[in-house]
């Protein structure tokens, strides 16, 4: 797609996730991070170290500067980083970016705000993760207030936030967040594609050719809402015999999901074109979180040709027509959500059509334009003055880093 030429700018881009961790956000930010630097613009990714011998990522187009880090609790792998405002001041000083973007509203991106505003920088954001709902599946329902509210300071102290979906943006406009620009999410149609599909890794599922197979991709972990999944493929065993459930993934839930389901397969942690693989070779895709901002598993759902059942929110009501090319239902009503993946079992027959429908909508998700509307969001906004802001204001956070 052709697009206007853009000034080029430096950019540093702050976040907590960042491959080789596997997760949406990291892959959204990494995909961020290359696409600008493909179309010549300077990055520098700022995340923190995930490991003794963890290294910056060979030949991306871009840099990163690693920072010291903490193992985030209850989630193996996944670190948050420490608060670094005074030495970010010092590297932004010797080589002022043009823009700072904050994608996680951890520590590590509380005090590169703080830092990025003390030398008069222009700071940006972006809204990935719903934590504040998921106090209600930890038993912490009063933590959605303070979450909400730590959040939406964090996020109206920069010139402007990104989000995925425009239901989010409506959420979060009604919240008090300010300055929301919609930023959408692409997806790979090349990497995730129904042609990977592997009818010997289908029989290592206990799955025939023409064996139905329900699957669920993401973490395995309270926020997910995977009782609900297995719920409904129990369901779906009465009208689809034997139906089998795949969950791709890993989690601190693993355990005890293993524990309570053993006819479930557990295929553990899946990267790449064996995790395309994995996808290309199910055929249901049941995906029942409530906590999404959008949901990148239902677009590679899509584009590897599942038949999505989803909550009509986010990346589901944005990319799924009801019936045509998945099945959508009330957003958090599980009876609801039990009844659409019966109407997709009931409608076996129109698969194929339904499944064709998924990857041409898939197609049309491309990762450049997004890229490119970024792009076109940093050139409307003020970049850093030619100048730093004076000594004062960028001392007011010291005790910040």
């Amino acid at each position: 797609m052709a697009s206007r030429r853009r000034a080029l700018v430096k950019l540093a881009l702050v976040t907590e996730t960042f491959p080789p961790e596997v997760n949406g956000v990291a892959m959204t930010l990494h995909r961020l991070a290359a696409g600008l630097a493909a179309r010549g613009h300077a990055i520098e990714v700022v995340r923190p170290r995930q490991s003794p011998d963890d290294v910056s990522t060979p030949g991306a187009g871009f840099t990163e500067w690693l920072v010291p880090g903490l193992p985030l609790p209850g989630y193996p792998g996944l670190h948050f980083g420490l608060p670094a405002a005074a030495r970010l001041r010092r590297r932004w000083r010797a080589a002022r970016p043009d823009f700072v973007h904050i994608a996680t509203e951890g520590p590590l991106g509380w005090s590169a705000l703080n830092a990025a505003r003390g030398l008069g920088l222009t700071a940006v954001s972006s809204f990935h993760t719903n934590f504040h709902t998921y106090g209600r599946h930890y038993g912490v329902g009063f933590a959605r207030r303070v979450g909400l509210a730590y959040l939406r300071r964090l996020h109206n102290r920069t010139a402007c936030t990104f989000a995925p979906a425009a239901d989010l943006i409506a959420t979060l406009g009604a919240a008090g967040f300010r300055n929301l620009h919609l930023l959408g999410r692409g997806v790979d149609t090349t990497l995730f594609t129904p042609a990977r599909r592997d009818d010997a890794l289908r029989a290592s599922w206990g799955a025939g050719p023409e064996t139905p197979v329900a699957m669920c991709v993401g973490r395995l972990a309270a926020e997910k809402n995977l009782a609900l999944v297995a719920a409904a493929w129990e369901s779906l065993r009465l009208s689809l015999p034997g139906v089998r459930l795949v969950l791709v993934g890993d989690g601190p839930l693993r355990r005890e999901l293993m524990r309570r389901n053993p006819e479930i397969h557990f295929a553990g942690l899946r990267r790449g074109e064996d995790l395309a693989r994995h996808y290309a070779s199910g055929d249901l895709f049941l995906f029942a979180s409530v906590t999404e901002t959008f949901g990148n598993v239902v677009t590679e759902a899509l584009a590897s040709g599942l038949v999505v059942v989803a909550y009509d929110y986010a990346a589901a009501r944005a990319h799924v027509r009801d019936g045509v090319s998945g099945y959508l239902s009330t957003f958090d009503d599980p009876a609801a959500f039990q009844a659409a993946a019966a109407r997709a079992a009931s409608a076996r027959a129109t698969w194929p059509a339904i499944r064709a429908a998924a990857r041409a909508a898939a197609r049309e998700l491309s990762w450049e334009r997004i890229v490119a509307g970024y792009e076109d969001a940093l050139a409307n906004l003020p970049a850093t003055p030619a100048r730093p802001a004076p000594v004062t204001a960028a001392l007011r956070d010291v005790t910040d880093g």
